[in-house]
Protein backbone atom coordinates (compact mmCIF):
# COMPACT_ATOMS: atom_id res chain seq x y z
CA UNK A 1 0.00 0.00 0.00
CA UNK A 2 1.00 3.66 -0.47
CA UNK A 3 1.49 5.86 2.65
CA UNK A 4 -2.20 7.24 2.60
CA UNK A 5 -3.78 3.91 1.95
CA UNK A 6 -1.84 2.54 4.91
CA UNK A 7 -2.66 5.93 6.83
CA UNK A 8 -6.29 5.29 6.37
CA UNK A 9 -6.31 1.37 6.92
CA UNK A 10 -4.13 1.95 10.64
CA UNK A 11 -6.70 4.79 11.71
CA UNK A 12 -9.92 2.20 10.70
CA UNK A 13 -8.14 -0.79 12.16
CA UNK A 14 -6.75 1.04 15.04
CA UNK A 15 -10.01 3.44 15.37
CA UNK A 16 -7.64 6.26 15.82
CA UNK A 17 -6.35 9.27 15.01
CA UNK A 18 -3.34 9.07 16.88
CA UNK A 19 0.34 9.26 16.23
CA UNK A 20 2.80 8.51 19.04
CA UNK A 21 6.30 10.33 18.40
CA UNK A 22 9.54 9.04 19.28
CA UNK A 23 11.58 11.64 20.77
CA UNK A 24 13.85 9.38 22.98
CA UNK A 25 15.56 11.48 25.92
CA UNK A 26 18.13 9.20 28.14
CA UNK A 27 18.03 11.95 30.78
CA UNK A 28 14.13 11.04 31.09
CA UNK A 29 14.32 7.33 31.06
CA UNK A 30 13.15 5.42 34.11
CA UNK A 31 14.93 3.66 36.94
CA UNK A 32 18.14 1.91 35.52
CA UNK A 33 17.79 2.95 32.35
CA UNK A 34 18.28 6.73 33.32
CA UNK A 35 20.97 8.60 31.31
CA UNK A 36 22.05 5.41 29.21
CA UNK A 37 21.75 5.88 25.58
CA UNK A 38 22.48 2.93 24.65
CA UNK A 39 19.01 1.72 26.04
CA UNK A 40 17.66 4.22 23.52
CA UNK A 41 16.13 0.96 21.43
CA UNK A 42 14.87 -0.81 24.45
CA UNK A 43 12.81 2.20 25.64
CA UNK A 44 11.35 3.07 22.13
CA UNK A 45 10.32 -0.58 21.43
CA UNK A 46 8.59 -0.75 24.62
CA UNK A 47 6.35 2.05 24.21
CA UNK A 48 5.83 0.76 20.64
CA UNK A 49 4.80 -2.73 21.73
CA UNK A 50 2.43 -0.98 24.49
CA UNK A 51 0.88 1.47 21.85
CA UNK A 52 0.79 0.07 18.61
CA UNK A 53 -2.91 -1.01 18.54
CA UNK A 54 -3.59 2.68 19.76
CA UNK A 55 -2.28 4.72 16.82
CA UNK A 56 -2.28 5.14 13.51
CA UNK A 57 1.41 5.88 12.69
CA UNK A 58 4.54 6.14 14.56
CA UNK A 59 6.54 9.14 14.21
CA UNK A 60 10.69 9.04 15.33
CA UNK A 61 12.37 12.50 15.72
CA UNK A 62 15.71 11.29 14.00
CA UNK A 63 17.59 14.44 16.32
CA UNK A 64 17.30 12.22 19.19
CA UNK A 65 19.03 9.71 17.63
CA UNK A 66 21.81 11.21 15.98
CA UNK A 67 22.41 13.13 19.21
CA UNK A 68 23.46 9.92 20.85
CA UNK A 69 25.00 8.81 17.69
CA UNK A 70 22.02 6.09 17.95
CA UNK A 71 21.04 5.97 14.45
CA UNK A 72 22.00 1.89 14.40
CA UNK A 73 19.49 1.95 16.95
CA UNK A 74 17.17 3.88 15.07
CA UNK A 75 17.41 1.50 12.09
CA UNK A 76 16.50 -1.60 14.89
CA UNK A 77 13.55 0.23 16.17
CA UNK A 78 12.10 1.43 12.24
CA UNK A 79 12.89 -2.70 11.69
CA UNK A 80 11.03 -3.74 14.86
CA UNK A 81 8.04 -1.39 14.01
CA UNK A 82 7.66 -2.94 10.34
CA UNK A 83 7.89 -6.38 12.06
CA UNK A 84 5.28 -5.82 15.13
CA UNK A 85 3.43 -3.49 13.80
CA UNK A 86 3.06 -3.43 10.36
CA UNK A 87 -0.41 -2.44 9.63
CA UNK A 88 1.22 1.39 10.91
CA UNK A 89 2.81 3.75 9.08
CA UNK A 90 6.43 5.08 10.32
CA UNK A 91 6.62 9.01 9.59
CA UNK A 92 10.22 10.11 9.99
CA UNK A 93 10.43 13.61 11.41
CA UNK A 94 13.68 14.85 9.40
CA UNK A 95 12.21 18.31 8.14
CA UNK A 96 15.08 18.25 5.64
CA UNK A 97 15.34 20.91 3.10
CA UNK A 98 18.16 20.90 0.35
CA UNK A 99 18.96 20.65 -3.36
CA UNK A 100 20.01 18.43 -6.17
CA UNK A 101 22.14 15.77 -5.10
CA UNK A 102 22.09 16.42 -1.74
CA UNK A 103 18.34 16.20 -1.27
CA UNK A 104 18.85 13.01 -3.34
CA UNK A 105 20.81 11.45 -0.52
CA UNK A 106 17.98 12.33 2.11
CA UNK A 107 15.70 10.54 0.05
CA UNK A 108 17.60 7.77 0.15
CA UNK A 109 18.26 8.38 4.10
CA UNK A 110 14.63 8.04 4.84
CA UNK A 111 13.32 5.45 2.31
CA UNK A 112 16.19 3.30 1.40
CA UNK A 113 18.30 3.27 4.59
CA UNK A 114 15.33 3.95 7.58
CA UNK A 115 12.16 2.42 5.16
CA UNK A 116 10.54 5.16 6.48
CA UNK A 117 6.84 5.21 4.90
CA UNK A 118 7.16 9.16 4.98
CA UNK A 119 8.92 12.12 5.95
CA UNK A 120 8.60 15.35 7.04
CA UNK A 121 10.68 18.08 4.97
CA UNK A 122 11.21 21.84 4.82
CA UNK A 123 9.54 23.78 1.66
CA UNK A 124 10.85 26.83 1.95
CA UNK A 125 13.86 26.49 -0.76
CA UNK A 126 11.70 25.36 -3.39
CA UNK A 127 9.99 22.55 -5.37
CA UNK A 128 13.61 21.22 -6.38
CA UNK A 129 14.09 20.26 -2.78
CA UNK A 130 11.01 18.31 -2.42
CA UNK A 131 11.37 16.40 -5.91
CA UNK A 132 14.02 14.20 -5.30
CA UNK A 133 11.47 12.23 -2.36
CA UNK A 134 8.68 12.25 -4.77
CA UNK A 135 10.33 10.06 -6.73
CA UNK A 136 9.98 7.00 -4.65
CA UNK A 137 6.34 6.04 -5.48
CA UNK A 138 3.86 5.41 -2.48
CA UNK A 139 6.07 7.92 0.19
CA UNK A 140 4.78 10.15 1.90
CA UNK A 141 6.62 13.51 1.56
CA UNK A 142 4.87 15.80 4.46
CA UNK A 143 5.52 19.71 4.41
CA UNK A 144 5.95 21.71 7.10
CA UNK A 145 3.63 24.81 6.61
CA UNK A 146 2.12 26.69 9.80
CA UNK A 147 4.07 25.23 12.78
CA UNK A 148 3.49 25.28 16.13
CA UNK A 149 6.79 27.41 17.19
CA UNK A 150 6.08 31.15 18.39
CA UNK A 151 8.59 31.93 15.85
CA UNK A 152 6.88 30.05 13.00
CA UNK A 153 4.90 33.50 12.30
CA UNK A 154 8.35 34.99 11.92
CA UNK A 155 7.99 33.71 7.82
CA UNK A 156 4.39 31.83 7.47
CA UNK A 157 2.47 34.46 8.49
CA UNK A 158 3.91 36.83 6.36
CA UNK A 159 1.79 37.85 3.48
CA UNK A 160 3.65 37.56 -0.80
CA UNK A 161 2.96 40.73 -2.43
CA UNK A 162 3.49 39.43 -5.83
CA UNK A 163 0.84 36.57 -5.19
CA UNK A 164 -2.75 36.97 -7.00
CA UNK A 165 -4.43 37.65 -2.93
CA UNK A 166 -1.52 37.91 -1.01
CA UNK A 167 -2.08 34.64 0.74
CA UNK A 168 0.14 34.52 3.98
CA UNK A 169 3.23 32.05 2.88
CA UNK A 170 1.58 29.26 4.67
CA UNK A 171 -1.65 29.41 2.92
CA UNK A 172 0.63 29.69 -0.60
CA UNK A 173 1.93 26.43 0.29
CA UNK A 174 -1.02 24.97 0.97
CA UNK A 175 -2.29 25.47 -2.20
CA UNK A 176 0.63 24.59 -3.85
CA UNK A 177 0.67 20.91 -1.89
CA UNK A 178 -3.08 20.46 -2.94
CA UNK A 179 -2.42 20.74 -6.66
CA UNK A 180 0.63 21.36 -8.28
CA UNK A 181 3.63 20.12 -5.95
CA UNK A 182 1.51 17.07 -5.39
CA UNK A 183 2.98 15.07 -8.22
CA UNK A 184 3.08 11.51 -6.17
CA UNK A 185 -0.46 12.04 -4.51
CA UNK A 186 1.15 11.31 -1.10
CA UNK A 187 1.84 14.52 -0.19
CA UNK A 188 0.83 15.90 3.28
CA UNK A 189 1.12 18.81 5.78
CA UNK A 190 1.99 19.97 8.99
CA UNK A 191 0.24 22.26 10.76
CA UNK A 192 0.06 22.97 14.82
CA UNK A 193 -2.23 22.20 17.05
CA UNK A 194 -1.22 25.69 18.70
CA UNK A 195 -3.26 27.31 15.80
CA UNK A 196 -7.22 25.89 15.07
CA UNK A 197 -8.14 28.83 13.06
CA UNK A 198 -5.00 28.03 10.70
CA UNK A 199 -5.28 24.31 10.53
CA UNK A 200 -9.01 25.33 9.72
CA UNK A 201 -7.41 27.65 6.70
CA UNK A 202 -5.21 25.18 5.65
CA UNK A 203 -7.83 22.38 5.43
CA UNK A 204 -9.82 24.88 3.82
CA UNK A 205 -7.20 25.16 0.67
CA UNK A 206 -5.50 21.41 1.09
CA UNK A 207 -9.32 19.26 1.56
CA UNK A 208 -8.18 16.17 0.84
CA UNK A 209 -4.33 16.28 2.22
CA UNK A 210 -3.50 14.40 5.79
CA UNK A 211 -2.58 17.57 7.99
CA UNK A 212 0.28 16.11 10.62
CA UNK A 213 -0.71 18.46 13.80
CA UNK A 214 1.73 18.18 16.30
CA UNK A 215 1.35 20.35 19.56
CA UNK A 216 -1.10 18.64 21.60
CA UNK A 217 0.11 17.26 24.97
CA UNK A 218 2.96 18.59 26.55
CA UNK A 219 2.37 21.68 24.43
CA UNK A 220 -0.97 22.34 25.24
CA UNK A 221 -2.88 22.14 21.83
CA UNK A 222 -6.36 21.26 21.90
CA UNK A 223 -7.39 18.01 21.08
CA UNK A 224 -10.69 18.13 20.45
CA UNK A 225 -10.67 21.59 18.64
CA UNK A 226 -7.31 20.37 16.85
CA UNK A 227 -9.81 17.48 14.78
CA UNK A 228 -12.72 19.88 14.22
CA UNK A 229 -10.49 22.04 12.72
CA UNK A 230 -8.77 19.62 10.71
CA UNK A 231 -10.78 16.26 10.11
CA UNK A 232 -13.16 16.11 6.88
CA UNK A 233 -15.62 13.45 6.16
CA UNK A 234 -17.48 13.52 2.80
CA UNK A 235 -21.19 12.79 2.17
CA UNK A 236 -20.80 8.87 2.06
CA UNK A 237 -19.24 8.75 6.02
CA UNK A 238 -15.42 8.51 4.11
CA UNK A 239 -12.89 10.27 5.19
CA UNK A 240 -11.93 13.12 2.52
CA UNK A 241 -9.21 15.19 5.09
CA UNK A 242 -7.48 13.15 7.04
CA UNK A 243 -5.35 14.09 10.67
CA UNK A 244 -2.27 12.77 12.37
CA UNK A 245 -2.57 14.15 16.07
CA UNK A 246 0.85 13.97 17.29
CA UNK A 247 1.72 13.36 20.59
CA UNK A 248 5.06 13.04 22.08
CA UNK A 249 6.58 13.51 25.45
CA UNK A 250 3.11 12.71 27.65
CA UNK A 251 2.76 9.48 26.11
CA UNK A 252 6.66 8.58 26.67
CA UNK A 253 7.03 9.91 29.98
CA UNK A 254 4.09 9.29 31.66
CA UNK A 255 6.26 7.35 34.54
CA UNK A 256 9.04 7.78 35.33
CA UNK A 257 9.32 4.31 37.23
CA UNK A 258 8.98 0.51 36.30
CA UNK A 259 5.38 1.13 35.04
CA UNK A 260 6.63 3.77 32.16
CA UNK A 261 5.53 1.47 29.55
CA UNK A 262 1.91 0.94 30.67
CA UNK A 263 1.62 4.53 31.80
CA UNK A 264 2.08 5.31 28.13
CA UNK A 265 -0.41 3.07 26.91
CA UNK A 266 -2.63 4.45 29.63
CA UNK A 267 -2.07 8.57 28.42
CA UNK A 268 -2.27 6.52 24.21
CA UNK A 269 -5.77 5.66 25.35
CA UNK A 270 -7.11 8.69 27.23
CA UNK A 271 -5.88 10.54 23.73
CA UNK A 272 -7.35 8.43 21.37
CA UNK A 273 -10.48 8.74 23.62
CA UNK A 274 -10.66 12.03 23.56
CA UNK A 275 -9.60 12.88 19.98
CA UNK A 276 -12.31 10.32 18.78
CA UNK A 277 -15.18 12.04 21.11
CA UNK A 278 -14.15 15.11 18.87
CA UNK A 279 -15.64 13.62 15.18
Amino acid sequence: MNFTDQLQHAQHHNDSMLCVGLDPEPSRFPGGWKNQPERIYDFCAAIVDATKDLVCAFKPQIAYFAAHRAEDQLERLMAHIKRTAPQVPIILDAKRGDIGSTAEQYAREAFDRYQADAVTLSPFMGFDTVEPFLRYAGKGVILLCRTSNPGGSDLQNQRLADVAGQPRVYEHLATLAQGPWNTNGQMGLVVGATFPDEIARVRELAPTLPLLIPGVGAQGGDAAATVKAGRRVGGDGRVTGAVIVNSSRAVLYASSGEDFASAARRVAQETRLTLNAAR
